[in-house]
């Protein structure tokens, strides 16, 4: 079969079973390629259409795909959404018994499959290596592929002998898939897997409908309330770093009427399941968890993700805050940190083999914390990429910070930094700024040193995000090994001995920042209402009808398909076959339910009778459906003849079953076709009808324009 007419049955499988008209960026081109036969490594960030690069191969091409994935809940949650969506997909990991795996490897070989996930570790098995050898296999895909390196966030040591797959199948093309891997980290994936000769694909890593707020960690309980509390009803994560911390924030959350629970690894295997289980079909609101959770969902209505504590890496904070908006509607990301989170790492990385380069990553995140640039940009450049423009939707976009001559400011902590000899953290140094009263600054004699009460009009929070800003500009340096001791710099003397000129940031931006997270929502306009109105009945029915079948909402529909159905108000199914992520079998399956809820509500059925601004050509036919002729329709609707008919253009352009022919005759049509061929642009009425000497009305004109395009297939 030609490569040409492989894309084109990519292009229909993409709509047939997905819903999209066309690929996302790269993906063709990924597709394309490994329809080749060639092996591939693509970088594509969560939400960005990773499975779908092997997911469309494995469909369209002969024989099954084996997919390898390193999580038990993110395999069956990929493949209810294949079923969900009409696909042949099934999955063999260790949450089954011997017989239901059994059962899922016949279907593999008698053909039944077209695509069958399988983790590492079964992949290896001399059993499963006996199946694979009675397969046609198409396509190996490696998901979550930056467990295979040590340089990777999350490495998995099972992961690294799966370079058997090209030794064993050199032939079958391997294409490796991840969210998240540097530099290094992708030339070891490429190393490990023995693929020297594949291409990599590194798709932008730009999310731009993430929005990206840092605060320290300053009041977070009070700030996190206020923002679930705006978004009432969002499905949301927060990322703690213990799991005490998960526990103690759930009570604190419930405690204040909001509906959370928590998730961690000291849980029962059961409890992790019903957690996780309640969160995905949308029963659960909020989950507190440590960062293992979330790697097994493939929910796409998350909405917002909270960090809690400073992550401990660019790429881990960037996967993570990935869960959210993957369906690609706007979705919110808020971040804490402190300087007791960069102790707790530095910590835990000090038996690391690692632990130079994780302390690196760790410096980075720290950095992109306390920077005063546009986050987005800096994310950016961390995965290779160099935006030409701010993103605008960042906190440091929104609060562009204002400088000030910082100078005498950073002179007084110097001068108390050399005075306690280098020896006391950030807290003694702001405590003795102040002239603290405290009892550990009298026992080692510090009221007694020049510098003690130098600061007491500048607050504890401000002095030291002052200290942080001198950290980041070179002045200071933390001896994390020495109590976090603040350390003077070859920088810091100039500043301190010659009077060397320093500007600092005001504190306001950072305060706006808090600000704007407890800020009031605006009263919605009515059109946002009504929008609003219409996506919660839409979610009720997905809600139904998911629990009906037991799968998770989102498998119905997407939160962003339910919006586009708001936009567009698809009153048939002609029309909802428009809308992005309806493809035939669920067209086929929901498609009535989800036409007749829009058309009652556009009617205002149950409303005194309403009619939804945009929606007027439904009561045009129902007035026709009861043997009113245009005319009569008119006068009932107390509108021209003229409009009526383009309500009758827009009810068959949206499927519904109306003769157009009974409006127009055959010599009438002649001429207009006749008169369409002779104008510059056919879509032009107004040209039409002059070239006809204004004797066809245009509401025919309109009429056979549309039929005749109709039969063009246009």
């Amino acid at each position: 079969m030609e490569n040409t007419t492989m894309i084109d049955k990519a292009s229909e499988a993409l709509k047939q079973y997905f819903g999209y008209d066309s690929f996302k960026s790269l993906q063709g081109e990924i597709i394309n390629h490994i329809m080749e036969g060639n092996d591939a490594l693509v970088l594509m960030p969560t939400g960005g259409g990773k499975s779908v690069c092997f997911q469309i191969p494995a469909i369209v091409m002969d024989g099954i795909c084996i997919v390898i994935s390193p999580l038990i809940a993110l395999m069956k949650d990929q493949v209810d959404g294949l079923k969900a969506n009409g696909v042949r997909a099934g999955f063999i990991n260790s949450s089954q018994s011997g017989k239901e795996q059994s059962y899922v490897e016949m279907q593999a070989i008698s053909g039944e499959l077209d695509i069958l996930y399988v983790s590492p570790e079964k992949m290896l098995t001399s059993s499963f290596i006996q199946t694979m050898s009675r397969l046609e296999i198409n396509l190996f895909a490696i998901d979550e592929a930056h467990c295979i390196s040590s340089w990777g966030h999350d490495f998995r040591p099972e992961y690294t002998k799966l370079r058997y797959l090209k030794e064993q199948f050199p032939n079958v093309p391997l294409v490796a898939l991840t969210a998240t891997a540097d530099k290094l980290t992708r030339q070891d994936i490429i190393d490990r897997l023995n693929v020297d000769n594949c291409e990599t694909f590194l798709a932008s890593f730009d999310r731009p409908n993430l929005s990206l707020t840092v605060l320290p960690g300053r009041n977070r309980l009070q700030v996190i309330q206020e923002f679930i509390k705006e978004r009432p009803g969002e499905s949301g994560i927060i990322y703690c770093l213990s799991r005490r911390s998960t526990e103690d924030l759930t009570a604190k959350l419930q405690a204040s009427g909001i509906d959370a629970d928590f998730y961690h690894a000291g849980m029962s295997s059961l409890e992790r399941t019903t957690t996780q289980e309640s969160f995905i079909k949308d029963k659960t609101q909020i989950v507190c968890a440590t960062i293992a959770f979330g790697m097994g969902i493939d929910k796409s209505n998350i909405r917002w993700v909270i960090h809690y504590n400073l992550p401990q890496n660019i790429e881990g904070y960037y996967q993570e805050i990935g869960r959210a908006g993957r369906d690609g509607l706007p979705s919110d990301t808020l971040l804490f940190y402190s300087y007791g989170d960069v102790k707790i790492f530095r910590d835990m990385f000090s038996e690391s083999p690692l632990r130079d380069i994780k302390l690196q990553k760790l410096d980075r995140i720290l950095q992109f914390a306390e920077s005063f640039n546009c986050r987005r940009n800096i994310l950016l450049n961390y995965f290779g990429e160099n935006p030409k423009t701010t993103c605008g939707k960042c906190d440091v976009c929104k609060n562009p910070p204002n400088h000030f001559d910082g100078t005498v400011t950073c002179q007084k902590v110097l001068s108390c930094v050399a005075r306690l000899r280098e020896s006391e953290a950030m807290g003694m140094v702001v405590d003795v700024l102040r002239g603290s009263g405290r009892k550990e600054v009298f026992l080692k004699g510090y009221q007694n040193v020049k510098t003690y009460g130098i600061g007491r009009e500048i607050s504890i929070f401000d002095w030291q995000q002052y200290i942080a800003q001198m950290t980041n500009l070179g002045l200071l340096e933390i001896a994390y090994d020495q109590n976090s001791a603040l350390r003077l710099t070859e920088a810091s003397k100039a500043v301190l001995f010659e009077n060397k000129k320093v500007d600092l940031v005001q504190l306001t931006s950072i305060k706006k920042r808090i600000e704007e997270q407890k800020k009031k929502s605006k009263p919605k306009s009515k059109t946002q209402q009504v929008k609003d109105d219409l996506f919660e009945k839409l979610r009720q029915l997905r809600k139904e009808l998911a629990n009906k079948e037991g799968i998770p909402p989102y498998l119905v529909f997407t939160d962003a398909t339910l919006t586009e159905m708001v936009d567009f108000k698809p009153t048939s199914l002609m029309a909802l076959r428009k809308v992005s992520g309806v493809g035939e079998y669920k067209l086929e399956k929901y498609g009535d339910e989800f036409a007749m809820l829009i058309r009652n509500f556009v009617l205002g059925k149950g409303k005194e009778g309403t009619v939804i601004k945009g929606a007027t050509y439904l009561k045009t036919y129902e007035l026709f459906q009861k043997g009113l002729n245009p005319d009569k329709i008119a006068k009932e609707r107390e509108l021209t003849v003229t409009t009526i008919f383009s309500h009758f253009v827009t009810l068959f352009n949206n499927g519904y079953e109306i003769d157009l022919m009974q409006f127009i005759s055959e010599e009438e049509m002649n001429l207009i076709k006749q008169a369409r061929s002779k104008v510059q642009n056919e879509s032009s009425l107004k040209d039409i009808f002059a070239q006809l000497g204004e004797k066809v009305p245009y509401h025919k004109i309109r009429i056979a324009s549309v039929l005749l395009d109709h039969d063009a297939g246009k």
